[in-house]
């Protein structure tokens, strides 16, 4: 017959041990707190541990994210040109968008904004469901939380890398033929990876709290594209218009413009550096780093409460 062991109550007016006690006395038989924050340099060596579960992860979300439809893994091409073809037929022939660009140009120009934009637009949108939308997830198994949001980040890498295919095809067509400069993508878009994996981590966290977010961003999103130049070169627009010149600067510098301009300039043949905002390079590493390390320490701070009520 099995037996039950019952702790006996404690006794009506005996000392409630300290706090100190209690910890003192759980570190003396090797107990820890459940789900407790590790150290930082910790937390890296777990999520470099966890770095095949990551790709895996990522690659699965990849197959499953149109696996009910007929086409398959051609929406991941077809989605964004579709999106380019709208806005060439809105902006490029009807808003007269191209001003400053050649028009052989522009639709090369066009689809590499919107390719290199949906990029870090992906990544912030599955961001910000990487804890709410895996609760269960979350909750059945202890690992480093950083590892869903640096995988939804991967997943969209690898996305753009299938549409980089079709980008290429693009160039071509437009007489942009291969040439060393190309070899400025790979550089260019690491630096968009980090940056985009530090806006996912920073989004997860404001996310796993406050799930109406994911409802607010895709306008705050698109508020950004506007703001970019995805659609028009934002020295061209601005030449002759009255505008302060550190409004210019922002809309020049902010990482979103930077990166699209980085991949034009490397594979448009005449997409010069007059395009280019000064120290083009210098601010593509600052915004990845700026970005990068404060999004992996706010998401770390709060590793304990991911997944808890």
């Amino acid at each position: 017959m099995s037996q039950v062991l019952h702790t006996p109550p404690p006794t009506p007016g005996a000392p409630v041990p300290a706090e100190g006690d209690l910890a003192a006395l759980a570190a003396r038989h090797g107990l820890t707190v459940s789900g407790a924050r590790p150290s930082l340099r910790e937390y890296v060596r777990q999520l470099w541990d966890r770095r095949h579960f990551i790709l895996a992860f990522s690659r699965a979300k990849l197959t499953a994210q149109y696996s009910q439809a007929k086409l398959g893994q051609l929406w991941q091409v077809a989605t964004p040109l579709l999106n380019a073809a709208v806005y060439f037929f809105i902006f490029g022939l009807l808003l007269g968008a191209r001003r400053g660009i050649p028009h052989d140009v522009y639709v090369p120009f066009l689809v590499t904004g919107v390719f290199v934009f949906t990029f870090t637009q992906s990544s912030v949108l599955a961001g910000v469901r990487a804890i709410s939308g895996n609760l269960g997830l979350v909750r059945a198994l202890h690992f480093p939380r950083a590892s869903l949001p640096v995988s939804f980040a991967l997943q969209q890498l690898q996305q753009l890398l299938f549409s980089m295919i079709v980008l290429v095809v693009v160039m071509v067509a437009f007489g942009s033929l291969p040439a060393l400069s190309w070899l400025l993508v790979v550089p260019a878009l690491l630096l968009q990876f980090v940056f985009n994996t530090g806006l996912a981590l920073v989004f997860a966290r404001m996310g796993s709290k406050t799930p109406d977010l994911a409802q607010l961003m895709p306008f705050v999103l698109r508020t950004w594209m506007y703001a970019s130049g995805v659609m028009f070169s934002i020295p061209a627009m601005l030449h002759d218009k009255d505008v302060p010149s550190w409004l210019a600067d922002v809309l020049q510098w902010n990482p979103a413009a930077i990166y699209m301009d980085l991949v034009r300039f490397a594979m448009i043949d005449e997409y010069g550096s007059s395009y280019l905002p000064p120290h083009v390079w210098a601010f593509a590493v600052g915004w990845a780093l700026l970005a990068g390390v404060i999004g992996f320490v706010y998401f770390w701070k709060a590793e304990e409460k991911y997944g808890r009520g």
